[in-house]
């Protein structure tokens, strides 16, 4: 039945590589050995790849000079502190248990020209192994949140966001982290994502083609495209942050391959901060990324109650192709729902456990390609 979505609410939203395939990702998994075993990588600077015939053409990015967030770090200034922050979801368990890990024995975290944080983000949701106490941890760096009066009744996670915010910021500040890693795990057939703000942020994407052509298996770029103060995410504390979503992993489930995927590629971009500290130039390239659209809601009741679930066809195809006329939803009554937009779409975060309560089926998501300017060596360590 082809009636258009009806129930199926869409809104904005604010919450990379070519399409996973999701017969993949198991696979490819159960390749990775531990970091010490994967070190192969280091110190090896991306060759600049030839165009391929007949490709779209990319766009260039154009740097906003007065934006922190959306610019490369000045040529002279080399990274001197890193964060890696884990349990900002506290039954994310990847980066909860190599926090705690890390917060025992961060050898493998240190490198020559910086020093790395590990910090266990959301302590109380951890230990009751929950997403959030009181609201979702990482919707609460707004700047209304963190200039907001505190007080013992204050919202925990509010209060947490304003410690985080003290500690590696403060946001906006020369004080702030110069860059931060926050590890999430999804319950979608994301495969390794890499998150990032915008493709103007031209040392986030230098890295995630860095850990792309240096780390096994599919690592897609998710845009989400949240500058400025009402950025709700922990990573807009610091100077310039990725964000790390790897699934598929059930919330609340610990698993081998997947926390030693998050691992690798903890290293790969400590590694890649290394190499520019240590003088290497990087050229420009082009580069796939996911922009989001608008988040698409399940088929519901005027009452709110879910009317289908998402459709055979589209489960666990994240990052893959989305046609016109191709099916989203099942309804419990049988009939189907169809997608109706004018152009194809690439899917993210199909079927999230934790979205069912912000209202989001999927995330549409436009596939770009993107002309990466060079990121030039620093040339001398900041004063």
């Amino acid at each position: 039945m082809r009636k258009g979505q009806t129930g199926a609410k869409v809104s904005p939203a604010c919450p990379g590589q070519d399409p996973v395939n999701p017969g993949q990702l198991l696979e490819t998994r159960t390749g990775f050995k531990p970091p010490s075993q994967t070190r192969s990588f280091k110190n090896k600077v991306p060759r600049e790849k030839e165009p391929e015939p007949g490709r779209e053409q990319p766009v260039p990015v154009r740097l906003n000079p007065d934006s922190r967030m959306c610019s490369t770090p000045s040529v002279r200034h080399q990274l001197d502190r890193v964060a890696v922050m884990g349990g900002t979801h506290g039954n994310e368990l990847s980066g909860v248990y190599l926090v705690k890990h890390w917060l025992q024995d961060p050898s493998e975290l240190q490198r020559a020209t910086f020093t790395t944080t590990p910090f266990l983000a959301n302590p109380k949701a951890t230990k009751r192994c929950v997403r959030y106490v009181s609201q979702d941890l990482n919707r609460s760096f707004t700047r209304a949140l963190l200039t907001s009066k505190g007080t013992e009744d204050s919202l925990y996670e509010v209060r947490q966001a304003k410690k985080i915010n003290q500690l590696f910021g403060p946001r906006g500040s020369a004080d702030a982290f110069d860059f931060i890693f926050d590890l999430h795990n999804t319950t979608s057939n994301m495969a390794a994502c890499l998150l990032s703000d915008s493709e103007e942020n031209v040392f986030t994407m230098h890295m995630c083609h860095y850990i792309q052509k240096n780390t096994q298996g599919p690592c897609p770029i998710y845009l989400y495209g949240c500058p400025g103060p009402e950025n709700p995410f922990l990573l807009s504390v610091g100077k310039n942050g990725l964000g790390m979503e790897l699934g598929p992993q059930p919330h609340g489930v610990l698993r081998a391959d997947v926390l030693s995927h998050m691992r690798a590629l903890v290293a790969c971009g400590l590694d890649f901060i290394d190499l520019f500290n240590q003088g290497a130039s990087f050229p420009a390239f082009d580069i796939v990324a996911y922009r989001v659209i608008e988040t698409v809601d399940f088929p519901r009741s005027p009452g709110g109650e879910l009317l289908g679930s998402v459709h055979p066809q589209l489960q666990d195809k994240d990052f893959c192709p989305l046609k016109p006329g191709d099916p989203i939803f099942q309804l419990f009554s049988g009939k189907e729902i169809f997608y109706e937009g004018d152009a194809t779409i690439y899917p993210a975060f199909i079927n999230e456990a934790a979205y069912y309560e912000k209202g989001a089926a999927f995330h549409k998501m436009k596939k770009c390609t993107f002309s990466i300017p060079p990121l030039q060596a620093p040339s001398a360590s900041a004063p």
